[in-house]
């Protein structure tokens, strides 16, 4: 005889409402919050004080201008933006970042400050964020993340450990998977919002990325044949 469904309520923790986290998701936040405001430990045992400051769209800034200009940006989203500040007159040569960029708008999404100007823009950017996600709020955080583009998608993701320890010791990047596996998902998520152009840059390794061309999944109808190679 078949047994019946296991209740949902057997797994409290575990949500599948795309718009609530996790039970842990939270309690990563929560950590991250906490590291974000008195430093963190790293696995070679130093500390640091200045938790996730720097803007890590710096690394990408000559391909990101380059989308910005091709798709005719003017209001971006930094989804996980951390420190980053888009007005400060140091991002390149006395510009700042949203000058360098030539945006009329920056809003920003950063969970572990209290930040949440989440809202439609032309352009999101998310990097080095979601590997610092617990796994089954992933697909959610990706969801979101194309929620918020009405364009252009622009996404870099570490898929290696990281040096920050979280306060529980554990490795501050939570999800580690290979490139293959983030572009599958994308891929898979993008067609939900066939409208929306995504880059996905995946870094191996410190200054180390692999990525793909950017790809909208409308440009998949348009192809003979129905293999959509990675």
């Amino acid at each position: 005889m078949l047994s019946s469904p296991t209740p949902r309520s057997v797994f409290p923790m575990l949500s599948t409402d795309r718009e609530t986290p996790t039970a842990k998701q939270v309690r990563l936040l929560d950590a991250y919050a906490a590291m974000a405001r008195d430093g963190y430990a790293t696995a070679d045992g130093r500390r640091v004080e200045a938790a996730y400051d720097d803007m890590e769209i710096r690394a990408f800034k000559w391909p990101v201008k380059a989308l910005i200009e091709r798709h005719g940006i003017r209001t971006l989203l930094d989804y996980g933006s951390g420190g980053s500040d888009y007005e400060a007159p140091t991002f390149h040569e006395g510009r700042s970042a949203r000058d360098f960029f030539g945006l009329a708008a920056v809003h920003r999404y950063e969970p572990a400050r209290g930040i949440d100007e989440r809202q439609p823009c032309d352009a999101v950017v998310c990097f080095d964020v979601l590997e610092h996600v617990f796994l089954a709020d992933v697909p959610r955080t990706v969801r979101d993340l194309f929620a918020s583009a009405r364009t252009l998608l622009m996404v870099n993701v570490a898929c290696y450990p990281a040096r920050a320890l979280l306060p529980n010791g554990e490795n501050a990047h939570v999800t580690v998977r290979p490139p293959q596996w983030w572009k599958g998902l994308f891929d898979t998520i993008a067609c939900e919002h066939p409208d929306v152009t995504v880059q996905l840059w995946c870094s191996t390794a410190w200054r180390n990325v692999h990525s793909w061309p950017p790809v909208a999944a409308r440009d998949w109808l348009s192809r003979d044949g129905f293999t959509i190679a990675l």
